[in-house]
C-alpha cells in the first residue's frame, strides 16, 4: 500500500483558505492591538480564526497548520514579546482545536460543545505563561499568580468568542464557503 506525504491531501482551495485565515488572525492582531490592560483579549482573535479554519476545510489538521502559518508570519512580523516562543501561542491552542475535533467532529457547529472545545484551547494560556515564567527564572509564587491571571483573562475572551463561531459557521455555510463534506 503506498502511503501519501501529509499535505498532498491538503486541495489548493483549501490551502488558500487556511492561509487567509492565518492571516486573518495575524491583520486582527496588528489592527486591534488595544492597550486594554486585560489578560488574553488576544485569544478572541486567535481562537476564531482558528476554530473557523478547522470547520471550513475537511483537512485533519487545518486548525494546527493555521496556527503555525500564523505564528511564522507573527514571528516574522516582530509581533508580540516572546521571539520564537510566540509560535507556540497559536499552535498549542491549535492543537488542542484538532485533538477536539478528532473526537467530537462536529462540537464547532453547537453553541454548548464549542464553548468547551473554546475554554480547553483557552486554558492552555495558563501553561504556556507559567512555562515562560519558569524560562525566565521568575519566583515560584509570581509564576503561578501571573499564570493565573493569564488564564483567567484568556478563558473569558475564549468563551465571548465560542459564542461567535457557531453563527459564523451557518452564515459560511448558508453562503457557500462551506461545503457539505467538510461538515
Amino acid at each position: 500500500m503506498k502511503s501519501t506525504p501529509f499535505l498532498d491531501r491538503l486541495p489548493l482551495r483549501d490551502a488558500l483558505f487556511l492561509g487567509f485565515c492565518a492571516g486573518a488572525i495575524i491583520v486582527c492582531k496588528i489592527l486591534f492591538r488595544w492597550h486594554l490592560g486585560i489578560s488574553g483579549h488576544a485569544m478572541f482573535f486567535t481562537l476564531i480564526g482558528l476554530m473557523v479554519a478547522r470547520s471550513c476545510v475537511s483537512f485533519r489538521w487545518g486548525a494546527t497548520l493555521t496556527g503555525v502559518l500564523a505564528g511564522l508570519m507573527a514571528m516574522t512580523l516582530g509581533l508580540g514579546k516572546g521571539g520564537p516562543l510566540i509560535l507556540t501561542k497559536f499552535v498549542v491552542p491549535a492543537l488542542v482545536i484538532d485533538g477536539a475535533l478528532l473526537l467530537f467532529p462536529m462540537a464547532l457547529w453547537s453553541v454548548a460543545t464549542c464553548i468547551v472545545v473554546a475554554l480547553l484551547a483557552g486554558s492552555t494560556k495558563f501553561f504556556l505563561s507559567w512555562v515562560q515564567g519558569i524560562f525566565l527564572g521568575m519566583d515560584s509564587t509570581v509564576v503561578v499568580q501571573r499564570a493565573a491571571i493569564d488564564g483567567v483573562g484568556s478563558l473569558i475572551f475564549s468563551l465571548l468568542a465560542a459564542l461567535c463561531v457557531p453563527s459564523l459557521l451557518r452564515q459560511l455555510k448558508a453562503r457557500g464557503v462551506i461545503r457539505d463534506s467538510t461538515r
